[in-house]
């Protein structure tokens, strides 16, 4: 029996390696953790969100959905706890974090209002791990500002309007910022360091990530366009 074969095969089993790679293909490890926003990451944008919400699922789904998002954090939470990494080689990227220089004051501030996602990253940075800005500022202020627009919509006929103009900006929008996120994440992870990376589920950094980055999955792998999710190289790690 080969070692080498066997320990490649395994870890392909897990979802840790992509099709044709071994495991001495990789100087780096990156663990995708899929995300879903809490109303509080929303800032600003949280109450018209919320009151969009319940005219569209009532207010008993509007509960339901926010119980479920709690429910889903606090399950990341009890599973990250359990993990034994070497942190001061481990970099935290954050779905929605500008690279800016205040990215420690912005996740502190959005973990003492009570968001569990920045709660655990908080938890991350006591154990030793190093934030990253992991955005583009620019362009998250393009999509904030896309947003707002389509809230602040005063007739019915007008939402629409800004709905769709919404739909055509917002693809392009999303590659940008994956292609950023991959780039930031290429640019900075250096060999031998493993990073964690907190992303929310519209997202595919696709074949942007470099060849020597092996991606684990906290969850399943997010799924592209044409997959049915068969495909043993993409099971639960």
């Amino acid at each position: 029996m080969n070692p080498g074969k066997t320990a490649d095969k395994a870890a392909r089993s897990r979802g840790f390696l992509r099709p044709g790679k071994i495991m001495t293909d990789f100087t780096r490890t990156l663990i995708h953790i899929p995300i879903i926003h809490a109303p509080v990451d929303m800032g600003g944008l949280a109450e018209p969100i919320r009151k969009i919400k319940i005219e569209k699922l009532g207010r008993q789904g509007w509960t339901s959905n926010v119980a479920s998002i709690e429910q889903m954090w606090k399950q990341t939470r009890r599973r990250v706890e359990q993990w034994d990494l070497p942190y001061p080689r481990v970099r935290v990227y954050q779905d929605g974090l500008p690279v800016c220089g205040h990215e420690v004051e912005i996740v502190t501030d959005l973990a003492k209002a009570g968001s569990p996602n920045h709660q655990l990253l908080l938890f991350l940075l006591k154990k030793g791990a190093m934030l990253m800005g992991t955005e583009s500022a620019e362009i998250l202020l393009e999509e904030y500002g896309l947003v707002k627009k389509f809230l602040a919509a005063k007739t019915e006929e007008g939402a629409r309007t800004i709905a769709e103009q919404q739909r055509r900006l917002s693809k392009d929008l999303l590659r940008r910022r994956d292609e950023f996120i991959a780039n930031r994440i290429n640019e900075t992870l250096c060999a031998g360091e493993t990073g964690i990376l907190f992303l929310g589920m519209l997202h595919d950094l696709g074949d942007r990530l470099a060849p020597d980055i092996r991606v684990s999955y906290l969850y399943h792998p997010p799924l592209r366009a044409g997959e049915t999710g068969d495909s043993p190289d993409r099971s639960r790690p």
